[in-house]
């Protein structure tokens, strides 16, 4: 069997490129990237030489000979989050040919279902309350709220915002927080992220998401060892060899590698297994598609400590593509799909629809006024 041909969705104006991957024998897979929509599909097309004609089930090595051979030409950003899509299509088909759900692949399941939590962003302010009680209302015993305007404002006003977030979601919600300190020009430093963990402690949240720059590795160590909520990151970071000096340094006490931009579900696998190996605890960074949730929930199930998958609420890449919508259940988890590969199947018309009517997940404002396009 040999990879002949692969198809390029490149659905969002701006960022979240599919890619369907085809075989001699008729069996295809999927995957998707998170990466700028220009870089990502020009990174597929050099790379699609070093893959046609080759075999789906030499996932491994296959999925190392791109990143050795990109060592010259720009290992990280686009160029990985292209070979995500790659790997993660890879995985689809060999589950398929073999009959076996990506679970079972990656070496079994120790879980039926895994916890998820609804992840929406704080804006817009007036309706939180509102959408805090629809995510309750759907299932999800955990929630996530992230980004502008938390940490943009006093300490004082941070509060408030925690205080009218905890209000809305009760005790019994778990929640946690995202400062979003990938965003540009990340002002805060350490004395201030820890001030604010303090205070998030005394309203029970869980984990406190990229209060610092993504480069401070030295104020993320201080930080993971005096705060007393949790600290969590790594979103941004890109295949398995920039997580290495965090996790020497116990630089977190959450892992977020992204499925679709760190280089895919294999090196997904190997940074979960070093980062149980140094006790830390791993959550994928799931805001991109719903490839990449079907693929961290895979993950997930497959890992001895029990973990959450990020589930993005309301974006049509994650809810509206599906052949089955991915349902919670009683307790708030996602079953593991247990149909072959990765257990779902895209609508190739709504994609193509998507793309035609210029779909963007969002718009952000830098401090000078300027727009930047996010997702």
């Amino acid at each position: 069997m040999k990879i002949t041909d692969w198809t390029v969705y490149p659905v969002d104006k701006n960022y979240h490129v599919f890619l369907e991957l085809h075989t001699d024998q008729g069996a295809s897979g999927w995957g998707s990237c998170y990466s700028e929509r220009g870089q990502a599909v020009g990174a597929l097309n050099w790379l699609k030489r070093f893959v046609i004609g080759e075999s789906p089930l030499e996932i491994e090595r296959l999925t190392e000979k791109l990143h050795q051979i990109t060592f010259w030409i720009g290992r990280g950003g686009a160029i990985t989050h292209a070979i995500s899509a790659i790997n993660l299509a890879l995985w689809d088909v060999a589950g398929k040919i073999l009959n076996q759900p990506l679970s079972v692949l990656l070496g079994g399941s120790y879980h039926r279902a895994v916890q998820a939590y609804g992840s929406i962003l704080f804006v817009p302010l007036e309706t939180l309350p509102k959408r805090i009680e629809e995510m309750k209302a759907r299932g999800f015993r955990a929630i996530k709220l992230g980004w502008d305007p938390f940490g943009h404002q006093s300490l004082a006003d941070d509060e408030k915002l925690v205080r009218m977030s905890r209000k809305a979601a009760g005790d019994e919600t778990v929640l946690l927080l995202d400062m979003g300190g990938s965003y540009p020009f990340w002002k805060l430093r350490f004395k201030d992220a820890l001030e604010r963990a303090k205070m998030l402690a005394n309203y029970g949240i869980y984990w406190l998401e990229e209060p610092l720059s993504p480069d401070d590795i030295e104020g993320y160590a201080r930080l993971t060892d005096q705060s007393p909520v949790k600290i969590a990151h790594g979103e941004v970071l890109t295949r398995r060899q920039s997580f290495v000096p965090y996790f020497d340094r116990r630089a977190m006490d959450i892992v977020q590698p992204d499925v679709s931009k760190v280089g895919g579900l294999s090196e997904m696998r190997r940074i979960a297994w070093m980062a149980e190996d140094h006790g830390i605890e791993v959550v994928p960074h799931g805001w991109n598609t719903a490839v990449g949730v079907a693929a961290d929930i895979h993950l997930v199930s497959s890992l001895p400590t029990r973990s959450y998958v990020e589930f993005n609420v309301g974006n049509a890449l994650v809810e509206d593509l599906v052949d089955k919508p991915f349902r919670l259940d009683a307790e708030g988890c996602l079953p593991v799909p247990q149909g072959p590969g990765l257990g779902i199947e895209l609508d190739r018309e709504r994609l193509k629809k998507l793309a035609a009517s210029g779909f963007a997940s969002g718009t952000w404002t830098w401090d000078n006024g300027e727009d930047f396009e996010v997702s």
